[in-house]
């Protein structure tokens, strides 16, 4: 529950910081009268992710489990690649967002009446979309550890509503947030997590059988964590752990956190500049 928590408030500050920058520039720019095409923009946004999340947790219930086993395998693992790909984006763009985003407004403003619309389609799209798709992973491996799916989907829920909540006192002006730290530190939760859902997926396709070593393990800690146990629920839900995993599973999540980690904290110290000033919330 606490990682689609942080999924949720996560992706959902970056969408509310895109129309944060959407609306406050429109307004600065008395230009009012085109609000209503970034809302509409919003509004097609937020309906494509919710239906791609309802396609993806009811669509392979009818599948074979091998089917089933094989589509969660391969959308955990392009989840974990987009998220990636999230993480060390907006770790650089969080500081030249603003002006890209309006330069893309100026931009559209100037063209025909659906230019801002799609600008605010694909830029909320993306997240949504995004989180989404890392939301099933997150929570399809929950599911079938506790079988309910209230829980999981509270977490992100609450994630998203305390983002919007954040993003609208944000453009009020009311609280600052130092993005470039709030991310840095999100992102490396977030890979340690994305390691999970990786692992998770790659024992996806072990089941299926398409990836061999099933039954070769490389730990089975259950007695010590049993996985019924509040503890082994709870790193279950947050780190996707399992205490009896196998050699592939290991050696994937390995795989990953090491060089992805050392990357995402060389580019974060190399980006962190002292004598740089943080952009006021008033700016955005």
């Amino acid at each position: 529950m606490l990682a689609n928590y942080l999924i949720g408030l996560r992706e959902g500050l970056e969408a509310a910081l895109v129309v944060s920058i959407l609306v406050a520039y429109l307004v600065k720019t008395d230009r009012r009268h085109l609000l209503p095409r970034i809302w509409l923009g919003v509004a097609i946004a937020a309906g494509v992710a919710l239906a791609f999340g309802f396609a993806l947790f009811y669509g392979p219930r009818g599948l074979t489990f091998e089917a089933q086993e094989a589509i969660g395998g391969i959308l955990s693992i392009v989840a974990v690649g987009l998220v990636t790909w999230m993480i060390f984006w907006m770790a650089k763009a969080s500081r030249s967002l603003s002006g890209e985003l309006r330069g893309q407004i100026d931009d559209a403003a100037e063209g025909s009446w659906w230019g801002l619309v799609l600008v605010a389609m694909l830029a909320v799209g993306r997240e949504g979309l995004e989180t989404a798709l890392f939301l099933w992973s997150t929570t399809e491996a929950a599911t079938r550890e506790s079988g309910a799916t209230w829980q999981p989907l509270l977490g992100a829920a609450a994630g998203l509503a305390t983002a919007v909540v954040l993003g609208w006192l944000i453009y009020r002006g009311a609280i600052s947030i130092n993005l470039s730290k709030f991310f840095a530190w999100t992102g490396g939760f977030l890979i340690i997590v994305a390691a999970g859902v990786l692992a998770y997926g790659v024992h996806d396709l072990q089941e299926a059988g398409i990836l061999p070593g099933l039954h070769t393990l490389a730990w089975d800690v259950s007695e010590a964590i049993p996985p019924s146990s509040w503890y082994g629920t709870l790193l279950k839900g947050i780190f996707n752990f399992s205490p009896a995993t196998t050699v592939l599973e290991a050696v994937a999540w390995v795989l990953y956190v090491v060089p992805v980690m050392f990357l995402f904290v060389r580019g974060i110290r190399r980006s962190s500049t002292p004598s740089t000033p943080q952009p006021a919330a008033s700016e955005i």
